[in-house]
């Protein structure tokens, strides 16, 4: 593989059998995007904004609830930052791996960068080694070649809240060992075996024999 990103991390640890049938066999199956469309206008419409785009246009098309969701995410004080980069596509290398993502935005004021990741729905259970977190500080110090101290800053719109992990150098170990580890182990994998307890949830269970269990 070229590049290993969050989702697909996430994929593996979750069931090595749907990693295997979404990426290597790269089966698609039809599922639902209802519950991701609120979250993508907020995404979109902020992008937009950071990038100085006139948006009057597409916030009157917001309901009533996205705008409150809008609203909460213009008044957020690291929204307020200033903006370094919007949709930010990035990748470094960890060991012998590649690993990237797409980051919501990047902030900065005269003391640090943040990363910034909006969730209209839940902040990740345990965000200071979640993937996403690892990958994106890894990436951007990679990037930005120490040039200040970054953050990454979950917000939580719909609560108002929000969750910073200072990076520093011991995260930064932390990260690579445990990225290295689990790209390891996908990279070894030749059974990808089925995880039973995600069965229920997963839109590939009526593919799967799971006669490797």
């Amino acid at each position: 593989m070229n590049s290993f990103s969050p989702n697909m991390l996430k994929t593996y640890q979750t069931c090595p059998k749907k990693f295997y049938y979404k990426f290597i066999e790269q089966i698609n199956v039809p599922t639902s995007f209802l519950k991701f469309e609120q979250g993508k206008k907020i995404h979109a419409l902020a992008n937009y904004y950071l990038q100085k785009i006139n948006i009057s246009r597409i916030e009157t098309a917001l309901n009533e609830n996205e705008t409150e969701l809008w609203h909460s995410l213009l008044n957020n004080p690291f929204f307020q930052k200033n903006c370094y980069k919007s949709e930010y596509s990035l990748t470094c290398k960890i060991n012998n791996y590649w690993v990237g993502g797409r980051l919501d935005a990047v902030v900065k004021d005269d003391e640090k960068y943040y990363i910034l990741d909006y969730k209209t729905g839940s902040i990740p259970k345990n965000p200071e080694y979640d993937y996403q977190t690892m990958i994106y500080l890894l990436c951007l110090e990679e990037n930005l070649k120490n040039k200040f101290p970054i953050s990454f800053v979950y917000i939580d719109v719909k609560n108002t809240k929000n969750y910073v992990i200072e990076y520093n150098e011991k995260l930064k170990k932390e990260y690579s060992k445990r990225l290295t580890n689990i790209c390891n182990e996908i990279t070894n994998d030749t059974i990808y075996k089925c995880n039973p307890s995600n069965c229920k949830f997963c839109e590939y269970s009526k593919l799967c024999p799971k006669t490797d269990n």
